[in-house]
């Protein structure tokens, strides 16, 4: 009976540490395996990467549209692009028109 007891007392005194033991495992599992783990780090740089190129695409067409419309700034208005414009809109060009920069 004695040995019964003591070993009562001894699995309830090593039931808070074990308790601690899973809990400290289960983190260290989700530090690994979760969704902002280890192994998900991996993931967020091909992201990243994938959105640092889609960054620089787009800061490619913004600078192309901002030149567009300073060539259209009406105190100093490009005549090349003027030109363009106002043929597309009378209907005056033509599919296969080719334009030959002169720089």
């Amino acid at each position: 009976m004695a040995h019964i007891a003591k070993l009562r007392l001894l699995l309830f005194s090593a039931f808070g540490p074990a308790i601690a033991l899973l809990l400290l495992l289960f983190f260290a599992g989700y530090v690994v395996l979760g969704s902002n783990g280890v192994l998900a780090w991996g993931d967020y740089s091909r992201q990243l990467r994938a959105a640092q190129g889609e960054l620089h695409r787009v800061q490619q067409a913004r600078a192309e549209l901002k030149n567009r419309v300073e060539a259209l700034d009406p105190r100093r208005v490009d005549p090349d692009l003027a030109d363009e414009l106002i043929r597309r809109q009378l209907g005056v060009i033509h599919h296969d028109e080719v334009v030959v920069p002169l720089d």
